[in-house]
């Protein structure tokens, strides 16, 4: 295995979507969960097209959507070598060697080039002003300067084709400031809310927009991840466990 960690007891080594695939991630620090697999789930692709992860990870998002779409290729632009490490590792043991890459690379330095389909992104969303992490690693993977979700979005419109589209989660209180972001140069934009269980404030949005649609915002039925036994509801399950898609779009 490579990897930028001090030993193998810094890794993990953990299954998702019912063992389907198995990813080595670190033991502290930033670590995958739900959100990855939904983000994925949320983003259209089909079989011939190129989709890049902003923030990728170990890889969790993209893995999740190759096991889905099979004639899909991802790019993976994380900023940690660590986990671009550990990013190459879980690709290479899942068998997506020949349909995924990692590049080692700051967003906000992306060069604006339209090469892709779609760009999935679960930036980090906690104000760097309220009670940060005491680890860097999770403090860099969780928390976020003001302007990071419009830079991220101004580069996921850079790289995408015209008609292209972004998919990101974000928190359900932060809906006005991911609707202001992709006003900008996108349209067409779906809103997803995602709840706890019934009667339970949101949590999560996922919002996906198209670049120079022009088609009026929409705000979708929402995904409501347990009944109200707090047991997984059947279309949580389906999503995290078989790998089920989102519907946000008709595609």
């Amino acid at each position: 295995m490579t990897r930028l960690l001090d030993s193998a007891s810094d890794v993990t080594d953990d299954a998702i979507l019912n063992g389907r695939l198995r990813l080595y991630q670190p033991k502290r620090g930033h670590r995958f969960g739900h959100d990855a697999i939904l983000l994925a789930a949320g983003v259209p692709a089909q079989n011939g097209q190129c989709v890049a992860e902003f923030g990728a990870g170990v890889g969790a998002a993209s893995l999740a959507l190759l096991s889905r779409v099979p004639g899909v290729d991802a790019t993976l632009f994380e900023i940690d070598p660590s986990l671009c490490a550990l990013a190459r590792d879980n690709i290479a043991r899942n068998g997506f060697a020949e349909r995924a890459c990692v590049i080692e690379a700051d967003i906000a330095s992306l060069p604006a080039e339209q090469r892709f389909d779609h760009v999935l992104m679960n930036p980090p969303f906690n104000d760097t002003r309220l009670q940060p992490s005491p680890d860097p690693a999770r403090r860099s993977a969780h928390a976020a300067a003001p302007d990071l979700l419009a830079l991220w979005a101004g580069r996921a419109h850079g790289c995408l084709r015209e008609g292209g589209m972004v998919t990101v989660i974000w928190r359900a209180e932060g809906l006005a400031e991911i609707l202001q972001v992709l006003a900008q140069g996108f349209g067409a934009v779906a809103i997803l809310p995602i709840y706890p269980a019934p009667g339970r404030a949101a949590i999560r949005v996922i919002a996906q927009a198209e670049k120079g649609g022009r088609a009026p915002l929409r705000i979708l039925p929402p995904l409501v991840l347990n009944d109200s036994d707090l047991r997984p509801s059947a279309d949580a399950e389906a999503i995290l466990r078989t790998g089920a898609r989102l519907p946000l779009t008709d595609a």
